[in-house]
């Protein structure tokens, strides 16, 4: 008699919305579904916007903190920056959209070069420092768009001193937008993208001419520089060197390729090769970069030459907010305030597309690497999850932007740097030397500048290493507790083997597992002889042999394949290649029952050695205490004792 299944509470149904094996009966056995597709995707530029909420919103801190660390050679040090960006992460994010168009970016292309625990620890190990990408980037946007509101003119009086509890309402403001649901979201992000880039544009043209009109102010800087820094060679050569410190600047690629999924594309694509979204995806970055290049040129300009360098240091007025200095100083507190407006509206959506970017990246691999539980492939738990450690962030660093710049850098810049190498090996792959070459030095720069943020701001890569440890706490012990999950996606067997088990339907099934040796005459005839003995059975009965391999056992899901074959004509094996042998044989044993209708038995021979050494090597190398495990996969799997397949141990 089948089990009886509760409906999931309207709660938990609306928790876990979007998980395809949710409440169906027949499907797989376990959490192997993927979530159903959310949507059916956007015109590019729609995109471009949701992407762009992260990286035009960067506008709103990144000339404050280019002057802090620059000072007068800040539009110097920003044309490296721009250099750096449409000559060295556009080719590259361009190429990760080619060779990884489902949106699981580098990662997914450095995967496929190490396999085995080093692959997944690697792995976890950049899903760290994406984490703090992401994360950070949602905890800086809400600090940023509370300090813009709280040094407004005409709310600094009421809002003083509760900047820390805007950020935590911002943040959480952001969480509710996820859990009502993403798609009303996307026009949304148009809006503040159109407004915001607008108003820009106007504070940078009014700037420009106050530029032009007051001739002193370019005296005034270019004097400056040759006594500080002498002559022109020395100035690039110091540009270069404050560079790293740039870095904020080159966000938004990661993101872009994050929510590659979401473009459109056209008629004639497939899954296997999207072509028309790695068209418009290129077309994405390419057009964002431009836009962005040519804001930070002349936003670093303008903000260095008109406001004193006083003014940009903590407790300065345009300390975080240097554009809506220039808004209020230059174009009156009304527009101030409407760009004041835009900018607390974008740096809390910015938010939204690194969030976008940790729910399209986190369920791509941790459940299938059985380091998350089942819900961490639905929506609303990860959000509750992202929103509560966005929290803890934004407390540990009291909602300060200058305090969390390090760690955003950081995290932007390994991400970037693991993409210049990814590429670097696609290309090598591919033959093309002249991308070998030139992608190579790419990596050579984004490696030199990565090192070079974390010297001057260690703290980056210590934020990095506690959300690296993190993730590597919880994989470790999600997978743990996940041991004894049947997580074997489908069972096919060729026709000799649906043979074995059709002429084994008649009378009672009885399988050997058995650890194949040298596979010969001697090694299956004692074997039977052995289980005989052990279970004191007659001879009349007959047995087949279970030989299972382990291919890689750092997979956590997996498919079975199951062949059969008759050796010395006399013995009937199947074979089987798993990540894990409990879980193969747990599997091959209930899916002969539901094809059969009959309950198979499988008999084995106790492992010798220490119980605790033994399951060690079953959770790390999928063998080890092979009978209790399998028979502990069949009791999660099918609690009805008078269904569950029998197992025996001699």
């Amino acid at each position: 008699m089948a089990t009886t299944e509760h409906p999931p509470s309207r709660l938990r149904g609306w928790m876990l919305q979007g998980l395809s094996d949710m409440g169906k009966r027949g499907g797989l056995t376990g959490p192997h579904a993927e979530p159903e597709p959310p949507h059916q995707g956007q015109r590019w530029w729609r995109v471009m916007c949701l992407t762009g909420v992260d990286y035009f919103s960067t506008l709103g801190y990144q000339p404050g903190i280019a002057a802090l660390a620059a000072g007068l050679l800040s539009p110097l040090a920003t044309i490296v920056l721009v250099v750096v960006t449409l000559a060295g992460a556009l080719p590259v994010y361009r190429r990760v959209a080619q060779e990884s168009p489902h949106g699981q970016g580098s990662i997914a292309m450095l995967e496929r070069l190490l396999s085995f625990w080093k692959g997944k620890l690697f792995v976890l190990t950049l899903l760290g420092f994406a984490a703090t990408d992401f994360l950070i980037t949602i905890t800086l946007s809400a600090a940023d768009a509370s300090t813009h509101l709280v040094e407004n003119p005409h709310l600094t009086g009421t809002l003083g001193g509760h900047q820390m509890i805007i950020t935590l309402i911002l943040v959480a403001l952001l969480g509710a937008v996820f859990l009502k649901g993403f798609l009303e979201a996307m026009g949304v992000a148009v809006a503040l993208v159109g407004i915001y880039l607008a108003l820009n544009l106007v504070v940078v043209i009014t700037g420009l001419w106050h530029v032009l009109t007051a001739e002193h102010v370019v005296t005034d800087w270019t004097n400056a520089l040759t006594v500080q820094h002498g002559n022109v060679f020395v100035m690039i050569g110091v540009a270069l060197i404050v560079f790293p410190k740039l870095a904020l600047g080159l966000s938004g690629f990661e993101t872009g390729v994050a929510v590659m999924p979401h473009v459109q594309g056209e008629e004639g694509d497939t899954e296997e090769r999207p072509a028309g979204r790695i068209r418009d995806t290129k077309k994405l970055l390419t057009t964002a970069a431009v836009i962005m290049s040519c804001f930070l040129i002349t936003t670093s300009f303008i903000t260095t030459l008109l406001i004193p360098a006083a003014e940009f240091k903590p407790g300065g007025q345009a300390n975080g907010r240097a554009l809506a200095f220039l808004a209020h100083e230059y174009l009156g507190n009304a527009f101030g305030t409407v760009y004041d407006v835009s900018t607390i509206a974008i740096l809390w959506f910015a938010g939204a597309s690194a969030m976008a970017g940790l729910l399209n990246l986190m369920p791509r691999y941790l459940p299938r690497y059985g380091m998350a539980p089942h819900w961490a492939r639905a929506v609303r738990p990860m959000v509750i999850v992202f929103i509560l450690i966005a929290f803890l962030v934004t407390w540990l660093f009291d909602a300060n932007v200058d305090k969390q710049g390090g760690a955003y850098a950081t995290g932007v810049l390994v991400l970037i740097s693991s993409a210049a190498i990814a590429v670097t090996i696609a290309a090598r792959k591919a033959g093309q030397r002249g991308w070998t070459i030139g992608f190579g030095v790419i990596s050579a720069v984004f490696l030199y500048t990565t090192v070079a943020n974390v010297i001057e701001r260690p703290d980056g890569v210590k934020i990095g290493a506690c959300f690296i440890a993190g993730i590597m706490l919880v994989s470790l012990l999600s997978r743990l507790a996940r041991s004894f999950e049947l997580r074997v996606t489908s069972v096919a067997m060729d026709p000799m083997a649906e043979r074995f088990v059709r002429d084994m339907a008649s009378r009672k099934i009885r399988f050997i597992a058995n650890e194949p040796d040298n596979r010969d005459r001697a090694e299956y005839r004692d074997k039977i002889e052995q289980i005989r003995t052990d279970n004191d059975m007659p001879e009349q009965e007959d047995f087949v042999f279970v030989e299972v391999t382990v291919a890689d056992p750092s997979e956590f899901e997996t498919c079975l394949t199951v062949r059969g074959e008759v050796l010395h004509n006399r013995y009937r094996v199947l074979t089987v290649e798993s990540s894990s042998i409990p879980n193969a044989l747990a599997a091959l044993l209930l899916h002969v029952r539901d094809l059969t209708g009959r309950t198979p038995h499988i008999f084995f021979e106790w492992t010798e050695g220490n119980p605790f050494a033994n399951f060690l090597r079953f959770f790390l190398f999928g063998q080890g205490e092979v009978a209790p495990v399998t028979r502990e996969v069949l009791r999660e799997a099918e609690p009805d004792r008078a269904r569950r397949p029998r197992v025996h141990t001699g």
